[in-house]
Parts: structure tokens; sequence; C-alpha cells
């Protein structure tokens, strides 16, 4: 981590991130010390030290993670984002854009892609890096035509036949005036009926936030898998917490009551498998996440398209039926 972004990590993390920039200055030390064997030796024991004082400091917190915690750990300032999923895992990446109505919505990324030999489109969320591709993304929360522009592309996968990956990762759909007069909650709806019947293979991931109907509007597929600290949720906890309890400061709470971690999904028939992350999440160790993520994608994608296309179908439809779990009472 650079410094300034060590200056933006979850509360949790700090004593974590503070030991680490002590080691990496003990480190430096040493180097300036190579010719004297004495300070070397000395350095280097106090180093061995740091090193066993981290690891019981992350065991400490790493292994007993709470909801609110992972929710924090989804928006990580170091976290891999989509781009960085797709230069890392896809080659040949044509960039599609445009909703062929009104302009381009760059919070969500739509292209052609070959991933591992396979011809696919791939879509996602783009939330940006630095302050001015924030802006331009709106921090991930896409206006109708980035979704009529993922349907529109949906489309034309269907009609090359090829497989749909689809990043999930946002805070929502933009809630602004702007977007409801465009149709928002349409363009959404229409998207999830839509991607409901696409008679390809289907993938989704969720890599960090996500943020209800926002995440639903690429989100609906053959399989669903979750990153061990991604959250998926009809809202996010400061939300939930203004709306129950009139206080965002509850959203710890909050995301204890709403269910929204990887273990919950899974229960709840949501999703249907966990990528395991590296410790401590996948921003301690993007390279090793993507390899994982690949690995995944790759039997997913191995058994889907294996599957007659009406077999598929019918998969889906039990699959979307099965989702979640409710309570009949008696009139």
């Amino acid at each position: 981590m650079s410094g300034v972004d060590r200056l933006n990590v979850p509360e949790f993390e700090r004593p974590i991130v503070e030991l680490e920039m002590k080691i990496e200055g003990r480190r430096m030390d040493l180097a300036n010390v190579a010719d004297n064997e004495e300070e070397t030796k000395s350095i280097q024991g106090e180093i061995d030290e740091l090193e066993k004082d981290l690891k019981k400091l992350m065991d400490s917190v790493f292994e007993k993670l709470d909801p609110w915690d992972r929710v924090q750990l989804s928006r990580h300032p170091n976290r891999p984002l989509t781009d960085d999923y797709l230069a890392a895992l896809f080659d040949d990446v044509q960039e599609l854009q445009g909703d062929g109505n009104f302009k381009d919505d760059p919070a969500i990324i739509t292209a052609f892609a070959t991933f591992e030999g396979t011809k696919c489109m791939v879509m996602g969320h783009r939330k940006g890096k630095t302050l001015q591709e924030r802006l331009k993304c709106n921090f991930g929360c896409a206006h109708p035509e980035g979704y009529r522009k993922a349907l529109r592309k949906m489309q034309m996968a269907q009609k090359f036949k090829l497989p749909i990956i689809s990043f999930i990762n946002t805070p929502g759909a933009y809630p602004g005036i702007e977007a409801e007069e465009r149709g928002q909650s349409q363009a959404i709806a229409e998207a999830i009926r839509e991607m409901s019947g696409l008679r390809v293979p289907i993938i989704t991931l969720t890599i960090g936030e996500g943020g209800s109907g926002g995440a639903l509007g690429i989100g609906v597929g053959d399989r669903y898998l979750i990153m061990e600290n991604a959250y998926y949720s009809v809202i996010s906890p400061e939300g939930c917490a203004a709306i129950l309890w009139h206080d965002a400061k509850k959203a710890s709470e909050a995301a204890r009551v709403l269910r929204l971690t990887p273990n919950d999904l899974l229960e709840l028939g949501i999703m249907d498998e966990i990528v395991p992350e590296p410790y401590g999440g996948a921003h301690r160790d993007p390279r090793r996440a993507f390899d994982t993520v690949r690995t995944h994608l790759q039997k997913h994608l191995k058994e889907l398209m294996a599957l007659e296309i009406d077999d598929l179908m019918e998969q889906r439809y039990q699959k979307l039926r099965s989702m979640g779990k409710y309570i009949e009472v008696a009139a």
C-alpha cells in the first residue's frame, strides 16, 4: 500500500498497517547498515520479533470479522476493482460503449473479451480509483443508460452465442432526480427480465458491494459467486440503520440483521459459491485473488457450456424460484 492509501483503511486494520509500516522502516534501516555486522544482526532480530507480533495481530483481527467488518473490507480503497479483474483475467478486451439511445455511462463497463481461450461478453460496475475517476464513474452508481447499455450488449452476446461474465460492485443504482426522469426503475426491471431469458450461460461474481437493484441490473445468471469479503443486500447497512433506527451510526447492527455476508447468502440459497480471498482480504494479495477467481470461473464456465440450452434455462428457472427463504402464514 502507498502512504496515501494507508491513511484510508478500516479502523480495525489500522494497527496492522502501522506495524507493517514500522517493519518496512526497520528494513530500510537494515539496508543502510549492511556493512555493520553487529548492527545488522540487532536490527534483523528486531524485525523478526515485529513480524511475529504482526502475525499474532493479524490472527486476532481477521479470524473474528463481524458482518460490518466485511462490509468495510468490501469497500477497501485498495481492493481490486472490475478493471483490475479485466486486465488480469481476460485477453483481447474490446470495450463497447453507449446505450444506443442517450449516452454512455462509465459506471458500467461492457466488452468483448477472451477468457482462457473462450470468447465472451464481460461486464461490470466501474468505481474508479482516483478522485477524478470516481467522480466520472459516479462511485459505481449507474444511471439508466448504464443498464440499457448492459442490456444491449447482453442481447448482442445472445446473438453471437457468447457466455456472459458479470462483475458486481456497486453501493446501488444512482437515485438522483435525473436518473428517475430517464426511467431508472424501468431500465433495471427490463434488464432483470431480459437476463432471465437469455439463452447463453451467465456467471455473476460479486467482488465488493452488491447493492440492491443496482446489483440486480446486471446480476441475474446461472451461477452466483461472491468473494469472501463481499456483501449482497437489499439496502446498505447505513441506509437500513437510518430507516429503522433513524441513526446511520447503527450500521454495524444493521449489517448483522440484514444477513448480507457470503455465508448468510449461501445458507439462504442466493449464492452458489464463496470464492476464498487471500488472508486479510483481496487487497493484501491481488495476484493470488485473481488466480483464485480464474480457477472458479473456469470451473463454472466449463460446466455451464456443457449443458444443452433447454437444460440451462430450466436450471436457471429453478434457481430463481428457489432463492431465499420464507414462511407461509395461514389466513
